[in-house]
C-alpha cells in the first residue's frame, strides 16, 4: 500500500483568517486556546453582533450544528466553536460531515481536534474541501518555549534580551501556560526592553531555586549551593522528581557537548537550543568521561528512588546532587 502523503501544516495559528471552516490540530493546549480566542475575537471585531456558540463534540446532540448554523431571526453572523473533536461522538461526525459539504453563509465554524485518530474521516473531508487547517505542535523543548516567549514579545512590539528569555524559561518553563502568563505580566509591568534583571526582580525565587538552577550548581561542582537550592525549591512546591529530571537533562547536554566539542552541529544531532549548546560546551571542559559516566549513573539511581524505590525521596535527591558535584573533574 502506498504511504499516505502528508498534508501541509497550513498557516501559523496567529496568522489564520476567518473562513467558513477552520480546523485546528492542537498538540499544545495553551496555544490551542489562544488560537480559538484569536479567531473568536476576529469575528467579533469584524461584526460586533456576531453570535458565538460552543459545541462539545463528545456530548453533542444530533441536529445541533445545523440548528446553530441555520438562518437566524435577525440575520446576525455566527461563530461556532466545536471542541474535543478527538472524542467526537457518532452524531457529531455525521452532522459535521454533512455540514462541511455545504457550509452556511455568514458562519465561521472553528473545529478543534486535540490529537488521536478519532474522526479521521472528518479531518480528511475538511482538508480535501480546501478549508483552512493549522497544526499546533506540542511545545516540548526549551528552544520551543523560548520561541513562544520571543513571539509574544515581538507581537507586542517589544524586545527582550536573550539572557532574560533564558532565565524566564529556566524558571517557569515546566508549565507553558504559566510561562506565557509571566511573559504577559512582564510586558505589562516593565517599560522598554525586558532584561535579565527585570526577570529576576519579578521571579527571583523561581529563578534562583528552580530545578535548573539546582542542576547548574551541581554540574559546576557547587554541592552545598545545589543542596541548599534543592531544599528551597522543595519548600516552595517543586517535588524531587522534576529536579532529578533537570539533573538528567543537564548531564545529557554535557554528554552531547562532549561528542560535539570538536565539530559544528549536524543534521540529526539531538536538539539543543543555541544557548544550551554554548553553555554545555563551556561546562563540559571541566568533566572527564569517567566523571560524566559516574554522574549519569548516580542520577539514574536517584530517578528510580524518587519515583518510589526509596522511602526518602529528598535524601535520595541530595545524595545524587553530592555525587554529581563530586564527579566533576574526576
Amino acid at each position: 500500500m502506498a504511504a499516505r502523503q502528508s498534508r501541509p501544516k497550513g498557516p501559523a495559528w496567529n496568522r489564520l483568517d476567518l473562513a467558513p471552516v477552520v480546523l485546528l490540530l492542537v498538540g499544545e493546549p495553551v496555544v490551542g486556546d489562544r488560537a480559538v480566542a484569536r479567531l473568536v475575537r476576529a469575528a467579533l471585531e469584524r461584526d460586533r453582533t456576531t453570535a458565538v456558540t460552543r459545541i462539545d463534540a463528545e456530548e453533542y446532540g444530533a441536529g445541533t450544528l445545523r440548528t446553530l448554523a441555520g438562518p437566524s431571526l435577525f440575520g446576525e453572523p455566527r461563530a461556532i466553536v466545536a471542541s474535543r473533536l478527538h472524542k467526537m461522538n457518532d452524531a457529531f461526525l455525521a452532522d459535521a460531515l454533512e455540514y462541511v459539504a455545504a457550509p452556511e453563509e455568514d458562519v465561521v465554524l472553528i473545529a478543534r481536534h486535540d490529537g488521536g485518530t478519532r474522526g479521521r474521516r472528518l479531518l480528511d473531508a475538511i482538508a480535501e474541501a480546501g478549508y483552512q487547517r493549522c497544526e499546533i505542535p506540542a511545545v516540548k523543548t526549551d528552544a520551543d518555549k523560548a520561541e513562544l516567549v520571543r513571539s509574544d514579545v515581538a507581537g507586542a512590539g517589544r524586545t527582550m534580551t536573550r539572557p532574560a528569555v533564558e532565565a524566564l524559561v529556566d524558571a517557569l518553563g515546566r508549565d507553558v501556560g504559566e510561562l506565557l502568563a509571566a511573559t504577559s505580566q512582564l510586558l505589562a509591568d516593565v517599560d522598554g526592553t525586558i532584561d535579565e534583571d527585570a526577570v529576576r526582580t519579578y521571579y527571583a525565587g523561581r529563578v534562583e531555586a528552580s530545578q535548573f538552577a539546582v542542576a547548574d550548581a551541581a554540574v559546576s561542582g557547587r554541592a552545598g549551593q545545589a543542596v541548599a537550592l534543592a531544599r528551597h525549591a522543595i519548600a516552595t512546591g517543586t517535588p524531587p522528581v522534576p529536579i532529578v529530571a533537570a539533573l538528567a537533562s543537564k548531564l545529557r547536554q554535557l554528554a552531547i557537548a562532549a561528542a560535539q566539542r570538536n565539530r559544528p552541529p549536524r543534521d540529526g544531532d539531538p536538539a539543543m537550543a543555541p544557548w544550551q549548546r554554548k553553555r554545555a560546551l563551556r561546562d563540559v571542559g571541566s568533566w572527564t568521561s569517567e566523571g560524566l559516566a559516574a554522574a549519569i549513573l548516580a542520577v539514574a539511581q536517584a530517578d528510580a528512588e524518587v519515583k518510589g524505590a526509596s522511602r526518602d525521596a529528598q535524601f535520595a535527591l541530595e545524595r545524587a546532587i553530592v555525587r554529581v558535584a563530586s564527579a566533576r573533574g574526576r
